[in-house]
């Protein structure tokens, strides 16, 4: 009985949302369309779009499970997640305009209308795709958690991740068919359920700990401290975390794609600002009820598990509610990612090769189809690891904050060349490689007082960038070209100049 509540609950909730993405499907779109919504979508819409990508169904596991097993720690996702909606509102003016003035459809577009150079282009596709590739399979790999749990023992772990590998994949039907219009439409529906109803349940979590003894000062000390000085990780171990994931937030395909779909500049601000309380009273509720549940029985042994161990508490019904908040952040997450992938697949590599600007969205519902059966290919092949799944997040973010330099200077700096722009983001890319194969995440760096592989390229990674092109500087014909990209920033009907091929 306990199993068909569980299981009864996804179902229901899957209807729901796809029967409100089909109200929201059109004819056949053109691949501007399908990767951008129509540019049409008001601010609670890119708000909730926003959340719904960013607070992925990870946050209920991975991320809680950090904080219960590593303390206050874990409260540095909420330090970057801040710091990336600040970043969000001086974004919107050059990243919408320019997309809705080029017709850009993707980041990597973007990068190669800046730099006027296909190269960027799919350099920067490339890496976007390999650093968020892991992300889809920690998403499939979570719902393993869901499912077991929401079988009350009925269901083997390895069964489980097998049942939410398939599961998701069957959901990215409609991420195929019907594009980002779809996806913003499904994150109101996933939002509201994950961040709203997940809110509810998680102030119900903290009126039980308090009254039941688990306040702090039944957390073990060793919780509530930070690495510093003599730590074995470093006194720049915390701060590598926070900046890595600053630096790498709006490096992110799925999300940046998020500030095409907008109307206007101005929608994108609202956005950010309506976005800041919503995740910091989200975020910072659940990450208190994580670090206070530490001394929950159980939850040390399991700390991924967090999550359910509370909602076990109130019961199976309880239970059930918690796995759809958890479904309906992955939903928003892993389609995002599939679609952004796919698009970028088809917009930035296989349509890189070609003069002309690929206008049929056919190509990318392709790619989106060959990236949903890869990822669950590698997920089910790993469908024993269900635990830790952190160290992939991090893994990720190491690779992603490589765009940096390219992306962040490119938007706000003018004097950043292509030459500049690639060896930056090969160098980068390299040594945090051999950095990470040297000293896998989490863990940091010694030699380099607790930096991490990521912090290690991109210093390497921006160095390269500014002596580039402050030795090597663009031509006068393209500065030129690049000075007109911004001014048309200070105009209301900047002419359109086209985008590169």
């Amino acid at each position: 009985m306990n199993m068909a509540i569980g299981y009864g609950a996804i179902l229901a909730f899957t209807v729901l949302v796809v029967v409100v993405m089909n109200r929201a499907r059109r004819g056949d779109a053109t691949m501007s369309d399908y990767a951008t919504g129509g540019r049409s979508f008001s601010s609670w819409f890119g708000t909730m779009a926003f959340l719904n990508t960013w607070l992925a169904g990870t946050v209920f596991v991975a991320f809680a499970g950090l904080t219960a097993s590593g303390g206050v720690i874990g409260m540095y996702s909420l330090s970057y997640s801040l710091l990336s909606v600040v970043l969000m509102f001086f974004l919107g003016t050059p990243v919408n305009k320019w997309g809705r003035t080029h017709d850009l459809r993707t980041q990597a577009d973007l990068l190669g209308l800046r730099y006027n150079s296909r190269s960027v282009r799919v350099i920067a596709a490339i890496i976007g795709v390999l650093a968020s590739v892991p992300w889809v399979v920690l998403g499939m790999q979570s719902l393993g958690l869901v499912f077991s749990t929401l079988s009350f023992g009925q269901v083997s772990p390895y069964l489980a991740v097998v049942i939410g590998v398939l599961f998701i994949a069957a959901r990215q039907i409609w991420t195929v068919k019907l594009g980002t219009r779809g996806l913003i439409i499904s994150d109101m529906v996933q939002g509201l359920f994950a961040y709203g109803i997940g809110f509810l349940v998680i102030v119900g979590m903290l009126v039980w700990l308090i009254n039941n003894g688990h306040g702090f000062g039944a957390m073990a000390p060793a919780l509530l401290e930070l690495p510093g000085p003599g730590s074995p990780a470093g006194p720049l171990y915390v701060f590598s975390l926070i900046f890595t994931g600053m630096m790498g937030a709006w490096c992110w395909p799925d999300l940046f794609v998020r500030m095409f779909s907008v109307r206007t500049p101005r929608t994108v601000q609202k956005s950010a600002v309506q976005a800041a309380p919503l995740m910091f009273i989200f975020s910072a509720a659940l990450t208190t009820v994580s670090l206070l549940a530490s001394s929950v029985p159980g939850v040390s042994e399991a700390p991924d598990t967090v999550w359910f161990i509370m909602a076990g508490i109130g019961g199976a019904g309880l239970v059930a509610v918690a796995g759809v908040c958890v479904v309906a952040a992955t939903m928003g997450n892993v389609g995002a990612n599939l679609q952004a992938l796919g698009t970028q697949i088809a917009n930035d590599i296989v349509g890189a090769r070609s003069h002309h600007r690929v206008e049929s969205a056919k190509g990318a519902k392709i790619a989106v189809a060959a990236v949903t059966l890869v990822s669950a290919a590698v997920a089910l092949f790993t469908a024993h690891q269900v635990s830790g799944l952190i160290a992939i997040a991090f893994v990720s973010y190491q690779a992603i904050c490589q765009l940096a330099p390219t992306l962040l200077l490119g938007i706000f700096w003018r004097r950043g060349t292509a030459a500049a722009a690639n060896a930056a983001m090969v160098s980068g890319i390299l040594v945090a490689a051999v950095l990470e194969i040297m000293y896998p995440s989490p863990l940091s760096i010694p030699w380099l007082g607790g930096l991490t592989s990521g912090v290690a390229g991109l210093i390497v990674n921006l160095a390269v960038y500014l002596a580039v092109s402050l030795l090597k500087p663009a031509t006068a014909a393209e500065q030129h070209r690049v000075d007109a990209l911004f001014d048309d920033l200070k105009t209301k009907t900047p002419v359109s100049q086209g985008a590169p091929s």
